[in-house]
């Protein structure tokens, strides 16, 4: 079942993280983040979504497979913060 409230907050984090020209409800729960037909971020892109990961919710993201799987989406966003406890 869905974290609306932790989906919200992911989008805003990729709006201000990634200074998309878009509003955050623009941005569905399950579009591609990498894909020209979604929000075709690049790997620039994908460097400060885990750097604001990690800012923002003390996720850390230990490699770039890890990453590759986790930041499909917002809903596979949601899923890896909510299985990975901040860090201490």
């Amino acid at each position: 079942m869905p974290d609306h409230d932790l989906n919200r907050r992911i989008k805003e984090m990729l709006v201000s993280s990634l200074m998309l020209k878009m509003a955050p409800e623009e941005i569905g729960d399950d579009t591609p983040l990498f894909s020209p037909d979604g929000l075709a971020l690049d790997s620039i892109d994908a460097l400060e979504l885990a750097v604001a990961i990690d800012k923002t919710f003390g996720v850390a993201t230990p490699s770039a497979e890890v990453a590759r799987t986790a930041f499909l989406s917002v809903n596979t966003i949601a899923d890896y913060v909510g299985g990975n406890p901040p860090a201490a």
